[in-house]
């Protein structure tokens, strides 16, 4: 009986955490997205000095954060590269300018749109009743007296609906991961001594504010819930940094490729050169090329766009050739003989004098 409850116990905790512990946290690596500021298309793009596409972007920003699903580029990188690209407000919501956008900032997905329905609606009932005797009672006096009684007022009703469409693409493959929508709809209504009203100096409580937030809110639930759908390509392309030798002095090593690329201190990179190229027999396009690994180089200091690192294993390192960041245990790679070495060979040495050509002794 003891084992059983035991049992049961650890089942529940193993439930409870399994509930508790953010999915976020359970998946991975966060997945690196950006917002692009929304489109407008047809509908008024902005409430006074109020910006909505960039409003909406800023909205799902903050949402997206707090919620900790993904890690989300900063606004100000991105308006920084967006005014540097010189990108029109029509360019927001287009495709190959999202994937552009994408890759510069080094993002696994971006997330742009466009906000389909923007509206108020205001809406006054006016309303009376007659005027008819009212028999009332007077003080001191008696007996009743008259007067006439009626009433006007009016009713008032405010509406506002915001609709949002948006689409995450793969930045590596500018394939179409998910597309979403958001709708929001926010009202208010009281007599005439109530006022409401729809685009007040605070947006964010307005009636069009509370439908907007409504509307990105219903979104960024959907984009959260799609997260998996993304590819870790940033991890893949700091796993698979190629690049070039630059410069060779002793055993030290300059290479092309530094901070930019994923590089980092303490990093490893193979050197490789090709010793055969095949090619078509007909076209002459090359259809594989052969190469091997010729030295190992350890990263001892990175700047920007380059790195430099010491040989630990291997020789014979040139200028323009080939490294690749070592995503195995180094001790694993295989460290081939140089082609120009001609494979392995035996050295013989002996004694004795040289005859010169044509004398014999």
């Amino acid at each position: 009986m003891k084992a059983r409850r035991t049992i049961a116990l650890g089942a529940i905790l193993m439930l409870l955490t399994a509930y508790l512990v953010p999915q976020a946290a359970m998946a991975g690596p966060k997945r690196r997205i950006a917002v692009l500021p929304f489109e407008y298309g047809s509908v008024s793009g902005s409430i006074g000095a109020y910006d909505l596409g960039k409003g909406v972007a800023t909205l799902l920003i903050t949402k997206l954060v707090n919620d900790g699903t993904y890690s989300v580029i900063d606004r100000q990188h991105l308006d920084a590269i967006l005014k540097e690209q010189n990108f029109s407000v029509s360019d927001r919501a287009d495709a190959s300018t999202a994937n552009k956008i994408g890759k510069l900032l080094g993002v696994d997905a971006v997330i742009y749109g466009t906000i389909t329905a923007f509206g108020f609606e205001d809406k006054r009932t006016s309303y009376s009743a007659p005027y008819v005797p009212v028999p009332v009672s007077i003080p001191y006096v008696g007996g009743l007296g008259g007067i006439m009684g009626g009433f006007r007022g009016s009713t008032r009703k405010q509406k506002a609906r915001t609709a949002i469409d948006a689409t995450v693409t793969d930045t590596n493959t500018g394939e179409i991961l998910a597309a979403v929508h958001g709708l929001g709809e926010s009202e208010k209504s009281g007599s005439s001594f109530g006022s409401f009203e729809v685009d007040n100096s605070d947006f964010s409580t307005s009636l069009a504010g509370e439908a907007t937030n409504k509307a990105v809110e219903t979104m960024g639930t959907q984009l959260i819930a799609m997260a998996n759908k993304i590819p870790d390509n940033q991890s893949l392309a700091l796993s698979n940094v190629e690049g070039r030798v630059a410069d060779v002095t002793g055993r030290e090593v300059i290479v092309n490729v530094g901070k930019q690329n994923g590089m980092a201190v303490g990093d490893s990179l193979q050197v490789d050169r090709p010793y055969k190229t095949i090619k078509d027999p007909v076209t002459g396009k090359v259809l594989k090329e052969l190469s091997s690994t010729i030295a190992l180089i350890k990263i001892k200091e990175v700047t920007a766009d380059s790195s430099t690192g010491d040989i630990t294993k291997g020789a014979g390192v040139k200028v323009g050739d080939a490294v690749k960041k070592v995503t195995t245990d180094v001790s694993a790679v295989v460290i081939s003989p140089l082609p120009e070495a001609g494979g392995s060979h035996t050295s013989l040495t002996t004694s004795g004098s040289v005859l010169k050509k044509g004398v014999v002794k």
